[in-house]
């Protein structure tokens, strides 16, 4: 069983893998220029890791809270994926990643949304 997990953002898309609900992994990210060609991207990791389960970031509270949440569920809408999808509390996630101090952990080129991907993954399986 292979889980991928998803933080999508308006600039880019963290991604994290886990196999078998014990081993995750950050992967890259996708870096966004618009919404089909980033669908496209996720959709060939769908297949290409054979995944059988979605785990999507969505944030909960704060004032865009309900823009953000449609605008996630429709680009998942867009990945056209007929399995399982689980939609999660994905609130300071970005933020517990930056407390990482990894050297060269860069916000624009997507290594930080893909560890917050892992957090996301971690914390709905409850890894150590």
């Amino acid at each position: 069983m292979k889980t991928l997990a998803l933080d999508i953002g308006l600039k880019r898309i963290g991604l994290a893998l886990c196999i078998n609900k014990t081993i995750a992994m950050p992967l890259d990210a996708v870096i966004r220029k618009n919404r089909n060609q980033a669908a496209n991207e996720i959709r060939k990791y769908i297949k290409e890791y054979d995944i059988n389960t979605l785990v999507v970031g969505i944030p909960i509270g704060g004032s865009g809270e309900d823009e953000m949440c449609k605008r996630i569920k429709h680009f998942v809408s867009l990945l056209e994926f007929d399995k399982e999808i689980f939609f999660v509390d994905e609130s300071f996630s970005s933020k517990k990643a930056q407390e990482f101090k990894i050297a060269n952990l860069k916000k624009k080129d997507g290594k930080l949304d893909s560890l917050a991907a892992y957090l996301i993954l971690k914390d709905f399986y409850g890894l150590i």
